[in-house]
């Protein structure tokens, strides 16, 4: 069983004491080897991912771990439940709707707080509000995460989801049909949608499901419940350098972006890289500057809201055979909250996320 003590074990109470304040620690004999898995191509909420690995906050934890990229939030829960990997992570409402079809996950930790779901239009387009998309095109992924719940947002935005031309259309290929005005709005997750246009100059508006009061957390990490019973030491030890490599994003901003560029060459390459990079990142950390993480730590999921949060989903997302899986159960704060973000640190994050704010207005 790895335990923040064993990995400490042996190299000294001097160097030990050292590690635990902060200091570099001394390079470990042999490192646990784990696999983890995104839940899409490289990106905004998985760039903390590049960090964890490259810059050494696993690696200082006795962990030696391998990044794949995912296809998709219910295709990485289902890996992970089924032990092809470690630990992964997934959009938080799709980790619900796993649960709730009896998928053995548990979400040990918030990677961020906003999921940024809603319909993006050109900044030209006629539709000013939602109830404009009546009589309109709305391109759609059924693969999306934000698909199950367009009849929940219709109903609470106010217009009527049945007099919307809803079209299918591949995720991959749903930003470029925006473009071309195949459709006259699409909908998506802001930190994917908005990276990828931007940068081509492209002006867009997005109206978020959080506008209606669709209150969705971000993604989450995950792992199957019987690693974290065999093992809690080694959860423990994943999820805290996970928590500090996204510190360090919120707060070396410039630093994460490079390692990141140094690891996706098929990003670093492309003319319009950078920006991706940067505004995707940008519109992560900023779901990240909420009380949560202000005042538990990272990591943490406020009970009352994955609780409300369960009940939509599970009632608007899961399908009738769904059985509402048990909130305290399904997330645990357990390994949660040893890494904060306080003074100068605060401030700094808050200052390097600002100017992506107005990418949401």
């Amino acid at each position: 069983m790895l335990t923040r003590r064993r990995v400490l074990a042996g190299v000294g109470a001097a160097a030990g004491a050292a590690a635990l304040s902060g200091f570099p620690r001394p390079a470990l004999a042999q490192a646990t080897k784990v696999t983890f898995t995104t839940s899409w191509i490289p990106e905004g909420p998985n760039l903390f991912a590049t960090v964890a690995r490259d810059k050494g906050f696993w690696k200082k934890h006795g962990l030696d771990v391998s990044v794949a990229r995912g296809s998709g939030s219910g295709a990485a829960a289902q890996a992970v439940a089924a032990g092809t990997f470690d630990f992964g992570m997934a959009a938080t409402p799709t980790a619900i709707i796993q649960a709730s079809r009896n998928l053995p996950i548990t979400c040990i930790g918030q990677i961020n707080y906003d999921a940024l779901m809603g319909i993006a239009v050109l900044a030209a387009s006629p539709i000013k509000s939602p109830k404009d998309l009546e009589g309109r095109k709305l391109g759609a992924s059924v693969t999306s995460g934000e698909y199950p719940f367009l009849p929940l947002y219709a109903e609470k935005a106010g217009f009527d989801l049945k007099t919307v031309d809803l079209v299918q259309i591949d995720g991959k290929v749903r930003e470029r049909s925006l473009v071309d005005k195949q459709v006259d709005a699409v909908s998506s997750f802001a930190t994917s949608t908005l990276p990828s246009l931007v940068p081509l100059g492209t002006e867009l508006r997005f109206m978020l499901f959080r506008e209606a009061g669709l209150d969705f957390y971000g993604q989450s990490l995950i792992t199957q419940p019987a690693r974290i019973e065999k093992d809690p030491g080694l959860t423990d030890a994943f999820v805290a350098g996970a928590m500090e490599a996204i510190r360090f994003t919120m707060t070396d901003f410039d630093e994460a972006v490079a390692l990141f560029l140094k690891a996706n060459s098929e990003v670093a390459i492309s003319s319009t890289g950078k920006a991706y990079a940067r505004i995707g990142l940008g519109l992560t950390n900023l779901t990240n500057l909420v009380p949560e993480v202000k005042e538990k730590g990272f990591g943490y999921a406020d009970p009352a809201k994955v609780a409300t949060m369960t009940d939509v989903v599970v009632r608007y997302g899961a399908g009738d055979k769904a059985v509402r899986p048990d909130p305290a159960a399904l997330f645990t704060n357990r390994f949660a909250g040893s890494v904060k973000l306080e003074g100068k640190d605060l401030a700094a994050a808050e200052a390097q996320a600002a100017p992506y704010r107005k990418y949401l207005i």
